[in-house]
């Protein structure tokens, strides 16, 4: 018998936009034992739960079941009464034709405690990321969303065609396109002007997403000749119209733009949501991997020493947290740094200090080594101790200016920055012209790990754009062979965003 009582959370994701995802579902995510999930969830939604959560795919794709329902009725009984916490991740909202309600029905006969979680469903979003209010003063002050998936022409549909076409009601028909010819000639029969505006819309919410749009006579033609394809929302009413000066999600700079993220994988989680908020599509490809380090002798012997220094310096997010973890093992807290000024590079290296409790004395104006350098000149450092631990492969730029500004400077590797184990018939195909658009770059490591398995010949015929988060990074990009399109004003991953849609304004 299991040790606790299991549950079941019956948790919409949204319709494909992870920021679309709710704060109750996070919640849900995080104590979650085992997440049971539809196809296209995102990865960024699914790594809300525990690296030791099981994962289920219980996907359909077109029709096409992975698992059919009542497979999945019993694998969530099944999960609950080994006493897990079950979180079942279904696209949009649950009980929005999405057979939520099936499966609360088979936990409830079994005996088995659940919750509902609703979710933003695609009936509404996906109109809206295209520019079209589904309901609007003048136009349509009703909607009505069916399903698709129902053949309209078999004799027992239970859809009131006849009504619907004579209602004005704006109509959102999920799961559809395979019989889009069907419904509109349904409707053209059952009265509906043939002029009526229709919109199709294609993995709406999402960087790939498109939209088509014509009337209740046209529009099985221009779908067929953009080649539309499942899964798509069909909106029918004079609301579609609205999308003409509605438009927003589709005219971003960065829309659709297929982006190499090369960061650590623990690190790519920012840039690509910031990348998803603007519309582009991340590829995630790590050129460098963030371990600890093994040998940790000399690391403890600077924090026990800390109060030897007068200046600690951190350089990244990275050697912050690596730092403070080996304190946090050593069970010492911010205590033991009473009477040191803490300087740090960057914004985001100040935000991870201030997750640790710790405002930073000094960021210079500048984000590099050089600009923490120029306005340390104003200071009086002559004779100061400065201890700074970062990555175990850092250059000495900082280490030597400190060092002519009469400082005394000890550096301590706190983490190590290795080249993962990438697949590289998987990066050469990446780089194919045609699969991406830009190339991010965030540190020198990134450039080298990256294009260490190249030729000289496979690196000039690189086509994507290459965006670089500073001088140094481009530096050592240039050196390499590549052209340099976009380089951030302020190096950090928002001023690398910033730089990338200043560049593709540009080209519009």
């Amino acid at each position: 018998m299991p040790l606790k009582q299991g549950k079941v959370y019956l948790v919409g994701a949204g319709p494909g936009d992870p920021g679309l995802f709710t704060l109750k579902g996070v919640e849900c995510l995080t104590a979650a034992d085992a997440v049971v999930h539809d196809h296209l969830i995102s990865s960024l939604i699914l790594d809300h739960a525990p690296s030791a959560a099981e994962r289920i795919y219980v996907g359909k794709i077109g029709g096409s079941h992975h698992v059919e329902q009542d497979e999945i009725n019993q694998l969530l009984v099944s999960l609950a009464r080994r006493g897990k916490t079950v979180v079942r991740l279904k696209g949009g909202d649950p009980y929005i034709l999405g057979r939520g309600g099936e499966e609360a029905v088979a936990l409830r006969a079994a005996g088995i405690p659940y919750e509902v979680v609703p979710g933003v469903t695609s009936a509404v979003a996906v109109p809206a990321y295209a520019g079209i209010p589904v309901t609007q003063r003048g136009l349509s002050s009703s909607l009505t969303i069916l399903t698709g998936h129902e053949d309209p022409t078999k004799r027992s549909s239970h859809i009131r065609w006849d009504i619907l076409a004579r209602s004005g009601s704006t109509l959102v028909i999920l799961m559809g396109m395979q019989n889009l010819r069907p419904i509109t000639t349904r409707l053209l029969k059952h009265g509906m002007k043939p002029n009526t505006p229709v919109a199709v819309i294609r993995d709406g919410t999402l960087p790939t997403q498109f939209t088509v749009t014509g009337t209740l006579k046209n529009i099985v033609q221009k779908a067929d000749e953009a080649g539309m394809k499942a899964p798509a929302v069909i909106v029918i009413g004079r609301v579609v119209e609205m999308r003409r000066d509605l438009l927003w999600f589709e005219i971003f700079p960065l829309f659709g733009k297929r982006v190499l993220v090369t960061r650590a994988s623990s690190q790519t989680g920012g840039l690509e949501r910031l990348l998803i908020q603007r519309g582009a599509q991340p590829v995630r490809f790590s050129a460098i991997e963030i371990r600890p380090i093994r040998a940790k002798q000399q690391l403890d012997n600077y924090i026990s020493h800390l109060n030897e220094y007068d200046w600690l310096a951190f350089t990244s997010a990275n050697g912050v947290h690596a730092f403070f973890h080996r304190m946090s093992e050593m069970q010492k807290d911010s205590r033991v740094l009473a009477g040191l000024r803490v300087g740090v590079i960057g914004s985001m290296t100040a935000r991870a200090l201030s997750a640790y409790g710790i405002t930073a004395d000094y960021i210079p104006a500048v984000f590099t080594g050089k600009g923490f350098l120029k306005d340390l000149r104003k200071a009086d450092i002559n004779g100061k101790r400065f201890l700074l631990p970062r990555a175990d492969i850092a250059d000495d730029e900082i280490i030597q200016g400190l060092r002519k500004l009469g400082a005394r400077v000890d550096e301590v590797a706190v983490y190590h920055t290795v080249r993962p184990r990438g697949n590289l018939l998987k990066l050469k195909d990446l780089l194919l012209p045609g699969k991406l658009d830009v190339i991010t770059f965030t540190s020198s490591s990134t450039v080298i790990n990256l294009l260490a398995g190249l030729s000289g010949k496979e690196i000039k015929q690189i086509v994507a754009k290459i965006a670089c988060i500073g001088p140094k990074t481009a530096a050592t990009a240039v050196k390499a062979g590549l052209k340099v399109d976009i380089l951030a004003k302020e190096q950090t991953i928002e001023g690398l965003i910033e730089a990338m849609e200043k560049h593709f304004r540009k080209e519009a």
